[in-house]
């Protein structure tokens, strides 16, 4: 009887049986690149031979162990310079990131272009991105349906041939079995049509062979069985005539090419066998990758067009909106003839026109006024100027009739005091109306000098102290312990801290009145702190306007020509500095002064807070304190006013005991403090000491 057939494999390469008796197993053969070496035949007879070379291979041994610690260092420093170089890279590499992004981040800020195009860029991408994954994925499965669909019908045709075909066989002899199957089985293949079909041919596992089973395994272009999935053996074996698909590889040449497997079961002699036909998708993948090789390009160049028509249009609108811009910015520089270039007439042009039209009018307004303003600058100096000469005389006369007053009878001594201190008022108003005309004139100057501003506040409260004394204010000073020493005018200062510190004790109905200084590393602060009247956030905001009252029918004491806080304004102007007010009604108010340290300096950050605190000023280290005041009842009323000191945070001790303690005939102690006499009469100091 004859066996089952097993198709063998012819041998690959020359026959073994012929090949040369050199090249059989455990036979040396002699490297061509190897000299053959001969026997010496001049060598004596009886004498040793000499091995060549001695001394040469002895020698490179011993230089072996220097030649290793030679190539070790040269290695040792190549690896340090590629590390340097590595270094140096990634330093310059990242800092050039850092400014690459943050130029990035500065453009967005700063440019409504770049934003809009940068923004219509990434949001365009992300469209055609999500776009062309969907279509890309419809078109995929489409394509493979379609195949699949094909595939499907046409195995359901060949494998009903193929069985048409073994059924209708009548073969017994092994090599008519065997050219049938190989004969039915190319023809399954199917080459030169759309799909090219492969065939997998494999007799089930596990069944009784039969005497006349000649063909166990068949298999197009050297495929095997293990090209089709396990899940897809497992679902043929264990079904009936039902027909199954899987998605699987299979090797064509040195590329494995994506296909459709789909598997029968057809019989044949009483034997079952598993017909796999696959079929190649590589078509398929190509056309599949075109359409996406084309997606892709489309998308880029549809998305360079939306980035340029994007550019296009944000710089049609943007230009003009720069353009104005930068005139307005130039029209606020004084440069009042600059115009916008006017294009057409869509609804930019008229923005332009309209620009222009309000930067005209804006232009002869601001001449007019400024006209307007240097004639009653002119008016108040030339006034001023004429009154002086005057009014020297009619003060000449008035302190004559002031000095003989006890001679006259008490009506024409009352009006010789009246005439007296009214020609003062003038004379002071008159001081204050030059001044103003100097700032206006712009020819005020600014003489910096190194002062130390605490013993400069120290020198006003001492000048302020009848004034104190007559309205029963304390004065307290909180101030670090040295020296604070400012580059500024003196007498400017001087004059500003003294407007202060009288407003503040006019307005503070008998309450105490705190002033702090604190420094930190660019500026200087003072702050003036009343417990009076107060004055709303309103007031607040007018209260250095030339002339303003909060209550214009407010009697006076220490009234003056109501320009003081106008004045203190410009010449805290001179110093770059900063003069701001606070106030709330029924709780006081508070004056503060920053300078910078130096001349010419800038002020990032005052050192004392505008609204004061409840309790003190923050810590700023050691302080001393300095109370001014007549009597220890104006330092029990701060007790009771500030509860516990009074300025920007806290730093005092315990007022009552301060009260107790300062039991002073004609002034008051604080611990840590220093004691200045009570003064006696009103103070007639120089400056005016408006507020509102």
């Amino acid at each position: 009887m004859v066996s089952a057939i097993k198709q063998v494999p012819e041998p690959q390469g020359p026959n073994p049986s012929h090949a040369p008796a050199d090249s059989a197993p455990g036979a040396l053969r002699p490297d061509p690149a190897t000299p053959v070496k001969t026997a010496d035949t001049s060598r004596k007879p009886g004498t040793h031979p000499v091995p060549e070379h001695t001394d040469a291979f002895g020698a490179s041994l011993a230089r072996l162990p220097s030649q290793v610690r030679i190539w070790r260092r040269r290695a040792l420093i190549v690896a340090v310079r590629v590390g340097r170089l590595v270094r140096t890279g990634m330093d310059r590499f990242f800092p050039g990131i850092r400014y690459l992004l943050y130029s990035v981040q500065r453009r967005w800020r700063r440019s409504l272009q770049f934003r809009t195009v940068l923004t219509t860029l990434l949001l365009s991408i992300s469209s055609f991105a999500i776009v062309g994954a969907y279509l890309s994925n419809q078109i995929a499965n489409n394509l493979f349906q379609e195949r699949l669909t094909q595939a499907e019908s046409e195995t359901r045709y060949n494998v009903k041939q193929v069985q048409d075909t073994f059924d209708g066989a009548q073969v017994t002899d092994q090599s008519s079995v065997i050219t049938l199957v190989y004969d039915t089985l190319n023809a399954v293949e199917g080459r030169g049509s759309v799909i090219q079909r492969r065939y997998v041919f494999e007799a089930m596992p596990e069944q009784t062979k039969p005497r006349n089973r000649w063909v166990e395994s068949r298999a197009s272009d050297q495929l095997t069985v293990s090209v089709i999935p396990p899940e897809l053996r497992a679902a043929v074996q264990d079904s009936g005539k039902e027909q199954f698909w899987a998605s699987t590889e299979f090797p064509v040449g040195t590329e494995d090419r994506p296909g459709i497997a789909v598997g029968n079961k057809v019989t044949f002699n009483g034997t079952v066998y598993e017909l796999y036909l696959i079929y190649d998708l590589n078509t398929a993948q190509q056309t599949l990758d075109e359409i996406q090789n084309v997606l892709w390009a489309g998308g880029a160049a549809l998305i360079l067009m939306i980035g340029g028509i994007a550019w296009y249009v944000t710089r049609n609108v943007v230009s003009p909106v720069s353009h104005a811009a930068v005139v307005s910015e130039k029209l606020a520089a004084g440069q009042l003839q600059e115009r916008m270039v006017v294009k057409g007439e869509d609804e930019v042009a008229r923005l332009g026109a309209s620009f222009n039209h309000m930067a005209a009018s804006l232009q002869e307004q601001i001449t007019q006024l400024a006209t307007l303003s240097q004639m009653q600058q002119r008016f108040v100096s030339d006034v001023s100027h004429e009154l002086r000469t005057p009014l020297t005389t009619v003060r000449m006369a008035a302190e004559v009739l002031f000095d003989a007053r006890h001679e006259f009878d008490p009506i024409n001594k009352r009006s010789a005091e009246l005439l007296y201190n009214q020609v003062e008022r003038f004379q002071s108003l008159l001081a204050d109306l030059l001044e103003i005309s100097r700032f206006d004139a712009g020819v005020a100057m600014l003489d910096a000098e190194a002062t130390d501003i605490v013993q400069l506040v120290s020198h006003v409260m001492e000048g302020a102290a009848p004034v104190a004394e007559e309205y029963g204010s304390g004065m307290t000073l909180n101030a670090p312990e040295g020296s604070v020493v400012v580059e500024m005018d003196a007498r400017r200062i001087d004059r500003i801290l003294r407007n202060l510190v009288l407003n503040a004790l006019e307005h503070g109905e008998g309450r105490p009145v705190n002033i702090s200084v604190a420094s930190n590393e660019t500026a200087v602060a003072v702050t003036v702190r009343d417990h009076g009247i107060g004055m709303s956030p309103a007031e607040a905001a007018r209260v250095f306007d030339r002339f303003w009252r909060a209550d214009p029918a407010r009697a006076r004491t220490t009234g003056g020509s109501g320009l003081g806080l106008s004045i203190a304004t410009e010449d805290t102007k001179l110093h770059n500095g900063w003069l701001q007010a606070w106030g709330n009604t029924g709780v006081g108010s508070n004056f503060r002064l920053t300078l910078p340290l130096k001349k010419g300096g800038t002020i990032t950050k005052s050192p004392l807070q505008l609204e004061p605190a409840d309790v003190g000023l923050p810590g700023h280290g050691d302080r001393t304190v300095l109370v001014l005041g007549s009597t220890a009842a104006g330092v029990a009323d701060a007790g009771k006013a500030g509860a516990g000191g009074e300025a920007n945070g806290g730093g005092e001790a315990d007022t009552t005991a301060e009260a107790e303690e300062a039991q002073v005939a004609g002034g008051a102690r604080v611990p840590g403090g220093t004691h200045v006499p009570g003064g006696t009469g009103a103070s007639k100091a120089a400056g005016t000491g408006e507020r509102s």
